[in-house]
């Protein structure tokens, strides 16, 4: 009987006697709480819909990595190349998306603006056409905005100055056109700012 597996039995008798227990039940009740976290937290609608539309608008080069319909990750399956998820509260939400160097063909993805806790977008050397939408500025939280090496054009739209916790925007190696915005003077935390390789005229604001 010296091969047989002994297990010892938990005795909650025993354990109260000796003031085990109630460390037990923290044990367990923190296993359980951590285990519910991951359960149960879920990625937020909206960041769902977002990622969708837009795994919808950039083609088979990223869609191909992205599998599931939860781009942080559901069950065995992993967040989508290229995004990062975060916990606030009971929910996940996405925080950065990086989609780079993937040839990326069309006008620059709109849905994007809907990921309201982005801090981080970087879409840079892709072949990507067309305006930055004037909707960037609802991206209060973005902190690095890359989007160089693309073919993006028109102005660069003045909204852009509501990024106030921007502290590096990547815009060289467009399209763009028309003068450099005022507004990027109303950007506190900005310590990179990239516009080589454009088509601006007129003079540098003086607020800069």
């Amino acid at each position: 009987y010296s091969s047989l597996l002994w297990i010892p039995v938990i005795n909650p008798i025993q354990m109260a006697r000796h003031g085990h227990l109630p460390s037990l039940f923290l044990l367990i009740f923190s296993l359980s709480l951590i285990q519910s976290v991951l359960v149960h937290s879920k990625t937020l609608k909206r960041d769902v819909k977002a990622l969708n539309e837009i795994k919808t608008s950039l083609g088979w080069r990223v869609v191909y990595a992205w599998v599931g319909d939860d781009p942080c990750g559901d069950g065995d399956l992993p967040p989508w190349s290229g995004v990062t998820c975060s916990t606030q509260g009971d929910y996940r939400v996405v925080t950065e998306l990086e989609v780079y160097a993937v040839s990326i063909v069309g006008p620059f993805p709109t849905a994007v603006t809907n990921l309201l806790d982005l801090t981080r977008l970087d879409l840079h050397n892709n072949k990507l056409t067309g305006p930055l939408p004037s909707q960037i500025g609802r991206l209060k939280r973005l902190k690095i905005l890359n989007v160089r090496w693309n073919k993006l054009q028109d102005v660069i739209p003045p909204e852009i100055g509501e990024l106030k916790q921007l502290t590096h925007l990547y815009l060289s190696f467009n399209n763009f056109k028309g003068e450099i915005p005022k507004e990027l003077a109303n950007l506190p935390e900005l310590r990179y700012l990239h516009l080589h390789e454009n088509h601006f005229t007129g003079r540098i604001p003086p607020e800069l």
